[in-house]
Protein backbone atom coordinates (compact mmCIF):
# COMPACT_ATOMS: atom_id res chain seq x y z
CA UNK A 1 0.00 0.00 0.00
CA UNK A 2 1.06 3.64 -0.28
CA UNK A 3 2.00 4.70 3.20
CA UNK A 4 0.05 7.59 4.71
CA UNK A 5 1.45 9.05 7.89
CA UNK A 6 -0.79 10.90 10.32
CA UNK A 7 1.07 13.78 11.92
CA UNK A 8 1.33 13.88 15.72
CA UNK A 9 3.77 15.31 18.23
CA UNK A 10 5.06 11.86 19.04
CA UNK A 11 8.80 11.43 18.70
CA UNK A 12 8.45 7.65 18.87
CA UNK A 13 7.25 5.27 16.16
CA UNK A 14 3.63 4.39 16.87
CA UNK A 15 2.06 0.99 17.38
CA UNK A 16 -0.86 -0.19 15.36
CA UNK A 17 -2.77 -2.08 18.04
CA UNK A 18 -3.16 -4.98 20.42
CA UNK A 19 -5.64 -7.85 20.38
CA UNK A 20 -7.16 -10.31 22.83
CA UNK A 21 -9.45 -13.32 22.35
CA UNK A 22 -11.08 -15.62 24.92
CA UNK A 23 -13.00 -18.89 24.60
CA UNK A 24 -14.57 -20.73 27.54
CA UNK A 25 -16.38 -24.10 27.35
CA UNK A 26 -18.80 -22.84 30.02
CA UNK A 27 -20.40 -19.41 30.16
CA UNK A 28 -18.40 -16.80 32.07
CA UNK A 29 -18.43 -13.01 32.19
CA UNK A 30 -16.46 -12.65 28.95
CA UNK A 31 -16.62 -8.81 28.69
CA UNK A 32 -15.09 -8.50 32.16
CA UNK A 33 -12.42 -11.07 31.26
CA UNK A 34 -11.58 -9.05 28.14
CA UNK A 35 -11.29 -5.78 30.04
CA UNK A 36 -8.27 -6.65 32.15
CA UNK A 37 -5.91 -7.96 29.41
CA UNK A 38 -6.95 -5.04 27.17
CA UNK A 39 -5.99 -2.71 30.01
CA UNK A 40 -2.62 -4.49 30.14
CA UNK A 41 -2.23 -3.84 26.38
CA UNK A 42 -3.16 -0.15 26.61
CA UNK A 43 0.41 0.87 25.68
CA UNK A 44 -0.14 -0.66 22.23
CA UNK A 45 -3.02 1.65 21.35
CA UNK A 46 -4.50 4.62 23.14
CA UNK A 47 -6.95 6.14 20.68
CA UNK A 48 -9.82 3.66 20.44
CA UNK A 49 -10.80 0.31 21.88
CA UNK A 50 -13.63 -2.19 21.75
CA UNK A 51 -14.92 -5.68 22.35
CA UNK A 52 -17.19 -8.13 20.53
CA UNK A 53 -18.75 -11.22 22.08
CA UNK A 54 -21.50 -13.79 21.54
CA UNK A 55 -24.79 -12.89 23.18
CA UNK A 56 -27.25 -15.68 22.52
CA UNK A 57 -27.30 -16.36 18.79
CA UNK A 58 -25.62 -13.14 17.69
CA UNK A 59 -22.44 -11.12 18.10
CA UNK A 60 -22.68 -7.80 19.90
CA UNK A 61 -19.94 -5.18 19.80
CA UNK A 62 -19.13 -2.01 21.68
CA UNK A 63 -16.32 0.31 20.70
CA UNK A 64 -15.47 3.97 20.95
CA UNK A 65 -12.66 6.50 20.85
CA UNK A 66 -10.73 6.65 24.11
CA UNK A 67 -8.89 4.53 26.65
CA UNK A 68 -9.90 1.12 27.94
CA UNK A 69 -10.88 2.32 31.42
CA UNK A 70 -13.25 5.02 30.16
CA UNK A 71 -14.72 3.16 27.17
CA UNK A 72 -15.07 -0.33 28.61
CA UNK A 73 -15.33 0.32 32.34
CA UNK A 74 -19.10 -0.09 32.07
CA UNK A 75 -18.57 -3.82 31.53
CA UNK A 76 -17.32 -4.22 35.10
CA UNK A 77 -20.70 -3.29 36.57
CA UNK A 78 -22.81 -6.35 35.75
CA UNK A 79 -22.51 -9.95 34.63
CA UNK A 80 -22.79 -10.69 30.89
CA UNK A 81 -22.50 -14.47 30.44
CA UNK A 82 -20.89 -15.68 27.22
CA UNK A 83 -18.41 -18.25 26.01
CA UNK A 84 -16.48 -16.30 23.40
CA UNK A 85 -15.23 -12.77 22.81
CA UNK A 86 -12.44 -10.65 21.30
CA UNK A 87 -11.04 -7.20 22.06
CA UNK A 88 -8.86 -4.54 20.50
CA UNK A 89 -6.89 -1.39 21.34
CA UNK A 90 -5.94 0.84 18.43
CA UNK A 91 -3.36 3.43 17.48
CA UNK A 92 -4.41 5.16 14.26
CA UNK A 93 -2.07 5.83 11.34
CA UNK A 94 -3.51 5.41 7.85
CA UNK A 95 -7.17 6.36 8.07
CA UNK A 96 -6.86 8.49 11.17
CA UNK A 97 -8.55 8.32 14.52
CA UNK A 98 -12.18 7.83 13.47
CA UNK A 99 -14.85 5.71 15.08
CA UNK A 100 -15.54 3.80 11.85
CA UNK A 101 -11.95 2.50 12.00
CA UNK A 102 -12.27 1.28 15.60
CA UNK A 103 -12.26 -2.47 16.09
CA UNK A 104 -13.38 -5.24 16.39
CA UNK A 105 -15.25 -5.11 13.10
CA UNK A 106 -18.43 -7.18 12.81
CA UNK A 107 -19.93 -8.33 9.49
CA UNK A 108 -22.85 -10.54 8.52
CA UNK A 109 -22.17 -12.19 5.18
CA UNK A 110 -22.50 -15.45 3.26
CA UNK A 111 -19.90 -16.96 5.62
CA UNK A 112 -22.04 -16.18 8.66
CA UNK A 113 -21.63 -13.51 11.30
CA UNK A 114 -17.96 -12.69 11.88
CA UNK A 115 -16.08 -10.41 14.27
CA UNK A 116 -12.45 -9.57 13.53
CA UNK A 117 -9.65 -7.69 15.29
CA UNK A 118 -6.31 -7.09 13.58
CA UNK A 119 -2.80 -6.07 14.60
CA UNK A 120 -0.56 -5.18 11.69
CA UNK A 121 -0.73 -3.76 8.20
CA UNK A 122 -1.57 -5.42 4.87
CA UNK A 123 1.12 -4.18 2.50
CA UNK A 124 -0.73 -5.02 -0.76
CA UNK A 125 -3.95 -3.29 0.30
CA UNK A 126 -3.99 -0.96 -2.72
CA UNK A 127 -4.03 -3.76 -5.31
CA UNK A 128 -6.58 -5.91 -3.47
CA UNK A 129 -8.89 -2.98 -2.75
CA UNK A 130 -8.85 -1.89 -6.39
CA UNK A 131 -9.96 -5.36 -7.46
CA UNK A 132 -12.73 -5.47 -4.87
CA UNK A 133 -13.95 -2.01 -5.88
CA UNK A 134 -14.14 -3.15 -9.49
CA UNK A 135 -16.31 -6.10 -8.38
CA UNK A 136 -18.71 -3.82 -6.50
CA UNK A 137 -17.48 -3.84 -2.91
CA UNK A 138 -18.52 -0.88 -0.75
CA UNK A 139 -16.12 0.09 2.05
CA UNK A 140 -17.26 1.89 5.17
CA UNK A 141 -13.82 2.47 6.69
CA UNK A 142 -10.24 3.03 5.60
CA UNK A 143 -8.93 0.12 7.66
CA UNK A 144 -7.33 -2.84 5.91
CA UNK A 145 -9.12 -5.04 8.46
CA UNK A 146 -12.33 -4.47 6.53
CA UNK A 147 -10.48 -5.56 3.39
CA UNK A 148 -10.00 -9.05 4.86
CA UNK A 149 -13.73 -9.38 5.54
CA UNK A 150 -14.65 -8.26 2.00
CA UNK A 151 -12.23 -10.68 0.37
CA UNK A 152 -13.44 -13.55 2.54
CA UNK A 153 -17.13 -12.91 1.80
CA UNK A 154 -16.61 -12.89 -1.97
CA UNK A 155 -15.19 -16.42 -2.11
CA UNK A 156 -18.18 -18.49 -3.17
CA UNK A 157 -19.15 -22.05 -2.28
CA UNK A 158 -16.28 -22.98 0.03
CA UNK A 159 -15.87 -24.41 3.48
CA UNK A 160 -15.21 -21.53 5.88
CA UNK A 161 -11.69 -22.55 6.90
CA UNK A 162 -10.83 -23.23 3.26
CA UNK A 163 -12.14 -19.78 2.28
CA UNK A 164 -10.28 -18.13 5.17
CA UNK A 165 -7.06 -19.88 4.17
CA UNK A 166 -7.49 -18.73 0.57
CA UNK A 167 -8.04 -15.16 1.81
CA UNK A 168 -4.92 -15.18 3.95
CA UNK A 169 -2.76 -16.50 1.12
CA UNK A 170 -3.58 -13.34 -0.85
CA UNK A 171 -2.77 -10.97 2.03
CA UNK A 172 0.82 -9.76 2.22
CA UNK A 173 2.42 -8.00 5.12
CA UNK A 174 1.72 -8.16 8.83
CA UNK A 175 -1.41 -9.58 10.40
CA UNK A 176 -2.01 -11.10 13.78
CA UNK A 177 -5.76 -11.71 13.93
CA UNK A 178 -8.39 -12.88 16.38
CA UNK A 179 -11.78 -13.82 14.97
CA UNK A 180 -15.19 -15.03 16.09
CA UNK A 181 -17.27 -17.10 13.71
CA UNK A 182 -20.29 -18.73 15.27
CA UNK A 183 -19.12 -20.55 18.40
CA UNK A 184 -15.52 -20.69 17.16
CA UNK A 185 -12.55 -18.52 18.16
CA UNK A 186 -9.67 -18.31 15.69
CA UNK A 187 -6.16 -16.87 16.14
CA UNK A 188 -3.92 -16.25 13.11
CA UNK A 189 -0.36 -15.02 12.59
CA UNK A 190 1.09 -14.11 9.19
CA UNK A 191 3.76 -16.35 7.59
CA UNK A 192 6.56 -13.88 8.36
CA UNK A 193 5.54 -13.54 12.01
CA UNK A 194 5.94 -9.75 11.95
CA UNK A 195 3.59 -9.08 14.86
CA UNK A 196 3.45 -11.21 18.03
CA UNK A 197 0.50 -13.38 19.06
CA UNK A 198 0.37 -15.77 22.02
CA UNK A 199 -2.01 -18.58 22.92
CA UNK A 200 -2.52 -19.94 26.41
CA UNK A 201 -4.94 -21.98 28.50
CA UNK A 202 -6.10 -21.92 32.11
CA UNK A 203 -8.82 -24.04 33.72
CA UNK A 204 -10.27 -24.91 30.31
CA UNK A 205 -10.29 -21.28 29.13
CA UNK A 206 -8.32 -20.47 25.95
CA UNK A 207 -6.77 -17.02 25.49
CA UNK A 208 -5.06 -15.23 22.59
CA UNK A 209 -3.09 -12.04 23.30
CA UNK A 210 -0.59 -9.76 21.60
CA UNK A 211 1.73 -9.88 24.62
CA UNK A 212 2.36 -12.17 27.53
CA UNK A 213 1.70 -9.36 30.03
CA UNK A 214 -1.97 -9.65 28.99
CA UNK A 215 -1.88 -13.36 29.78
CA UNK A 216 -0.22 -12.67 33.12
CA UNK A 217 -3.12 -10.56 34.34
CA UNK A 218 -5.42 -13.57 33.81
CA UNK A 219 -2.82 -15.80 35.51
CA UNK A 220 -2.34 -17.82 32.33
CA UNK A 221 1.03 -19.54 32.71
CA UNK A 222 0.65 -22.34 30.15
CA UNK A 223 1.16 -20.55 26.83
CA UNK A 224 3.08 -20.55 23.58
CA UNK A 225 3.60 -18.34 20.55
CA UNK A 226 1.25 -18.79 17.63
CA UNK A 227 3.76 -19.78 14.95
CA UNK A 228 4.21 -17.78 11.74
CA UNK A 229 1.71 -19.05 9.17
CA UNK A 230 -0.36 -20.84 11.81
CA UNK A 231 -4.11 -20.70 12.40
CA UNK A 232 -5.39 -21.99 15.74
CA UNK A 233 -9.08 -22.93 15.80
CA UNK A 234 -10.76 -23.20 19.21
CA UNK A 235 -14.28 -24.59 19.72
CA UNK A 236 -16.21 -27.11 21.80
CA UNK A 237 -14.17 -29.98 20.34
CA UNK A 238 -10.85 -28.48 21.47
CA UNK A 239 -8.01 -26.68 19.69
CA UNK A 240 -6.57 -27.59 16.32
CA UNK A 241 -3.75 -26.08 14.28
CA UNK A 242 -3.89 -25.36 10.54
CA UNK A 243 -0.90 -24.22 8.51
CA UNK A 244 -1.47 -21.92 5.54
CA UNK A 245 0.63 -20.31 2.82
CA UNK A 246 4.16 -21.07 1.78
CA UNK A 247 6.82 -21.33 4.51
CA UNK A 248 8.66 -18.03 4.87
CA UNK A 249 11.72 -16.91 6.74
CA UNK A 250 10.73 -15.30 10.03
CA UNK A 251 10.79 -11.51 10.01
CA UNK A 252 9.76 -10.58 13.54
CA UNK A 253 9.66 -6.85 14.26
CA UNK A 254 12.79 -5.95 16.19
CA UNK A 255 11.11 -2.76 17.45
CA UNK A 256 8.87 -4.90 19.63
CA UNK A 257 11.98 -5.64 21.69
CA UNK A 258 13.50 -2.16 21.38
CA UNK A 259 10.43 -0.14 22.33
CA UNK A 260 6.88 -1.40 21.76
CA UNK A 261 6.40 -4.31 24.14
CA UNK A 262 6.04 -3.87 27.87
CA UNK A 263 9.30 -4.70 29.66
CA UNK A 264 7.58 -7.36 31.79
CA UNK A 265 6.49 -9.29 28.66
CA UNK A 266 8.32 -12.13 27.02
CA UNK A 267 8.58 -11.54 23.32
CA UNK A 268 9.90 -13.86 20.61
CA UNK A 269 11.22 -16.26 23.22
CA UNK A 270 13.05 -13.79 25.43
CA UNK A 271 12.52 -11.27 28.23
CA UNK A 272 11.91 -7.78 26.82
CA UNK A 273 13.59 -6.14 29.83
CA UNK A 274 16.71 -8.30 29.55
CA UNK A 275 16.92 -7.75 25.78
CA UNK A 276 16.87 -4.00 26.34
CA UNK A 277 19.52 -4.28 29.03
CA UNK A 278 21.73 -6.11 26.52
CA UNK A 279 21.21 -3.28 24.03
CA UNK A 280 22.20 -0.72 26.64
CA UNK A 281 25.29 -2.74 27.52
CA UNK A 282 26.18 -2.91 23.82
CA UNK A 283 25.97 0.90 23.66
CA UNK A 284 28.37 1.15 26.60
CA UNK A 285 30.82 -1.24 24.95
CA UNK A 286 30.68 0.79 21.74
CA UNK A 287 31.48 3.93 23.71
CA UNK A 288 34.36 2.18 25.45
CA UNK A 289 35.73 0.96 22.09
CA UNK A 290 35.84 4.52 20.77
CA UNK A 291 37.41 5.87 23.96
CA UNK A 292 34.43 7.71 25.41
CA UNK A 293 34.44 7.84 29.23
CA UNK A 294 33.48 11.44 30.03
CA UNK A 295 30.39 10.91 32.17
CA UNK A 296 29.37 10.98 35.82
CA UNK A 297 26.03 9.18 35.60
CA UNK A 298 23.51 7.47 33.33
CA UNK A 299 19.95 8.75 33.01
CA UNK A 300 17.03 7.13 31.17
CA UNK A 301 14.35 8.97 29.26
CA UNK A 302 11.41 7.43 31.13
CA UNK A 303 9.92 5.01 30.67
CA UNK A 304 11.12 3.71 27.31
CA UNK A 305 14.81 4.17 28.09
CA UNK A 306 14.82 2.64 31.58
CA UNK A 307 15.99 -0.89 30.80
CA UNK A 308 18.65 0.13 28.25
CA UNK A 309 19.99 2.82 30.59
CA UNK A 310 20.32 0.27 33.39
CA UNK A 311 22.24 -2.04 31.06
CA UNK A 312 24.51 0.83 29.98
CA UNK A 313 25.23 1.84 33.58
CA UNK A 314 26.05 -1.69 34.70
CA UNK A 315 28.37 -2.29 31.73
CA UNK A 316 30.08 1.11 32.04
CA UNK A 317 30.37 0.98 35.83
CA UNK A 318 28.57 4.32 36.18
CA UNK A 319 25.84 5.35 38.64
CA UNK A 320 22.28 4.98 37.36
CA UNK A 321 19.79 7.61 38.51
CA UNK A 322 16.32 8.92 37.70
CA UNK A 323 17.08 12.50 36.76
CA UNK A 324 13.84 12.87 34.81
CA UNK A 325 10.42 12.16 36.27
CA UNK A 326 7.45 11.35 34.08
CA UNK A 327 3.86 12.43 34.58
CA UNK A 328 1.86 9.33 33.65
CA UNK A 329 -1.44 11.19 33.40
CA UNK A 330 -0.74 13.27 30.30
CA UNK A 331 -1.72 10.61 27.73
CA UNK A 332 -0.76 11.02 24.08
CA UNK A 333 0.26 14.50 22.93
CA UNK A 334 -1.30 15.32 19.57
CA UNK A 335 0.07 17.86 17.14
CA UNK A 336 0.47 21.35 18.54
CA UNK A 337 0.59 24.28 16.11
CA UNK A 338 3.55 26.18 17.60
CA UNK A 339 7.01 25.25 18.94
CA UNK A 340 6.10 26.82 22.29
CA UNK A 341 3.05 24.60 22.67
CA UNK A 342 5.03 21.51 21.67
CA UNK A 343 7.63 22.34 24.30
CA UNK A 344 4.91 22.83 26.91
CA UNK A 345 3.49 19.37 26.06
CA UNK A 346 6.91 17.79 26.76
CA UNK A 347 7.34 19.82 29.97
CA UNK A 348 3.96 18.53 31.15
CA UNK A 349 5.19 14.98 30.62
CA UNK A 350 8.82 15.15 31.81
CA UNK A 351 10.47 17.15 34.56
CA UNK A 352 14.13 17.18 35.70
CA UNK A 353 15.33 16.51 39.24
CA UNK A 354 17.70 19.46 39.64
CA UNK A 355 19.55 18.26 42.74
CA UNK A 356 20.67 15.14 40.89
CA UNK A 357 21.69 16.83 37.65
CA UNK A 358 23.46 20.04 38.61
CA UNK A 359 27.08 20.11 37.48
CA UNK A 360 27.04 16.52 36.17
CA UNK A 361 28.17 15.04 32.86
CA UNK A 362 25.33 12.70 31.93
CA UNK A 363 24.67 9.91 29.45
CA UNK A 364 21.01 10.25 28.46
CA UNK A 365 19.69 6.91 27.16
CA UNK A 366 16.57 6.54 25.03
CA UNK A 367 15.38 3.88 22.62
CA UNK A 368 15.23 5.77 19.31
CA UNK A 369 15.36 9.13 17.53
CA UNK A 370 12.79 9.94 14.86
CA UNK A 371 12.48 13.66 14.11
CA UNK A 372 14.60 14.99 16.97
CA UNK A 373 11.94 17.48 18.08
CA UNK A 374 11.26 15.96 21.49
CA UNK A 375 14.91 15.08 22.10
CA UNK A 376 15.86 18.72 21.57
CA UNK A 377 13.35 19.80 24.22
CA UNK A 378 14.51 17.11 26.68
CA UNK A 379 18.14 18.19 26.30
CA UNK A 380 17.03 21.77 26.92
CA UNK A 381 15.19 20.68 30.08
CA UNK A 382 18.18 19.01 31.66
CA UNK A 383 20.55 21.80 30.60
CA UNK A 384 18.24 24.22 32.42
CA UNK A 385 18.62 21.95 35.45
CA UNK A 386 22.37 22.62 35.40
CA UNK A 387 24.02 19.63 33.72
CA UNK A 388 27.54 20.22 32.53
CA UNK A 389 27.43 17.85 29.52
CA UNK A 390 24.73 15.79 27.77
CA UNK A 391 25.67 12.71 25.74
CA UNK A 392 22.62 11.16 24.06
CA UNK A 393 22.66 7.42 23.39
CA UNK A 394 19.99 5.52 21.43
CA UNK A 395 19.48 1.77 21.79
CA UNK A 396 18.22 1.50 18.19
CA UNK A 397 20.12 2.11 14.96
CA UNK A 398 19.34 5.21 12.92
CA UNK A 399 15.79 5.01 11.53
CA UNK A 400 15.96 5.85 7.82
CA UNK A 401 13.01 4.04 6.21
CA UNK A 402 9.24 3.89 6.79
CA UNK A 403 7.54 0.71 7.97
CA UNK A 404 4.75 -1.06 6.08
CA UNK A 405 4.13 -3.81 8.61
CA UNK A 406 2.29 -2.24 11.52
CA UNK A 407 4.41 0.66 12.78
CA UNK A 408 3.79 4.36 12.24
CA UNK A 409 7.11 5.78 11.02
CA UNK A 410 7.24 9.18 9.27
CA UNK A 411 8.20 9.59 5.63
CA UNK A 412 11.90 9.45 4.79
CA UNK A 413 12.19 13.21 4.46
CA UNK A 414 10.86 13.64 8.03
CA UNK A 415 13.36 11.21 9.55
CA UNK A 416 16.21 13.24 10.99
CA UNK A 417 18.82 10.55 10.28
CA UNK A 418 18.20 11.01 6.54
CA UNK A 419 19.03 14.70 6.84
CA UNK A 420 21.83 14.91 9.39
CA UNK A 421 24.82 12.87 10.58
CA UNK A 422 25.04 11.95 14.27
CA UNK A 423 27.45 14.86 14.78
CA UNK A 424 25.01 17.24 13.07
CA UNK A 425 22.11 15.82 15.08
CA UNK A 426 24.07 16.55 18.27
CA UNK A 427 24.42 20.19 17.25
CA UNK A 428 20.76 20.32 16.22
CA UNK A 429 19.47 19.08 19.60
CA UNK A 430 22.23 20.90 21.58
CA UNK A 431 23.81 17.69 22.89
CA UNK A 432 27.55 17.25 23.36
CA UNK A 433 27.38 13.97 21.42
CA UNK A 434 24.85 11.59 19.90
CA UNK A 435 25.45 7.91 19.21
CA UNK A 436 23.21 5.12 17.93
CA UNK A 437 23.47 1.37 18.45
CA UNK A 438 24.75 0.12 15.12
CA UNK A 439 22.83 -2.69 13.44
CA UNK A 440 25.62 -5.32 13.77
CA UNK A 441 25.80 -4.67 17.52
CA UNK A 442 22.00 -4.84 17.78
CA UNK A 443 22.06 -8.23 16.09
CA UNK A 444 24.58 -9.44 18.66
CA UNK A 445 21.99 -8.70 21.37
CA UNK A 446 19.49 -11.16 19.85
CA UNK A 447 19.70 -14.96 20.13
CA UNK A 448 18.38 -15.51 16.58
CA UNK A 449 19.15 -12.26 14.73
CA UNK A 450 18.33 -13.70 11.31
CA UNK A 451 14.66 -14.03 12.36
CA UNK A 452 14.04 -10.27 12.63
CA UNK A 453 13.03 -7.45 10.29
CA UNK A 454 15.42 -4.47 10.20
CA UNK A 455 13.85 -2.68 7.22
CA UNK A 456 13.31 0.63 9.05
CA UNK A 457 17.09 0.78 9.52
CA UNK A 458 18.38 -0.55 6.20
CA UNK A 459 15.49 -0.42 3.70
CA UNK A 460 15.65 -4.16 3.00
CA UNK A 461 11.95 -5.06 2.98
CA UNK A 462 10.98 -8.75 3.01
CA UNK A 463 8.12 -8.09 0.54
CA UNK A 464 7.66 -5.61 -2.30
CA UNK A 465 6.42 -2.20 -1.09
CA UNK A 466 5.60 1.12 -2.75
CA UNK A 467 7.52 4.12 -1.46
CA UNK A 468 5.99 7.53 -2.08
CA UNK A 469 8.69 9.77 -0.65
Amino acid sequence: MIYKHVETNDEKPGHFCGVIGIYSPAEINIPEKLFFPLFALQHRGQESCGIAYRKGERIVAYKDLGMVSSVLGRYLKEDRPSRIGIGHVRYSTSGGNKLENAQPMVANCNKGEIALAHNGNISNTQDIKAGLFAEGSIFQSTSDTELILHYLSRLQGRDFIEALTETLIHMEGAYSLVMIRGETLIGIRDPFGFRPLYYGTKDGMSVFASETCALDILQVTDYRSVEPGEMLIVDSSGTRSVRFGQPREKRQCVFELIYFARPDSRMFGQSVHLARKRMGAALARADRDRGFSEADMVLPVPDSGNSAALGYAQEAGLPFDLGLTRNHYTGRSFIMPTPGQRELAVRMKLHPVRDILQGKRVVLVDDSLVRGTTSRIIVKLIREAGVKEVHVRLSAPEIKWPCFFGIDVPTRKELISNQLSPQEIARHIDADSVSFLEEPRLRECLPDPENFCYACFNGKYPVKVSLND
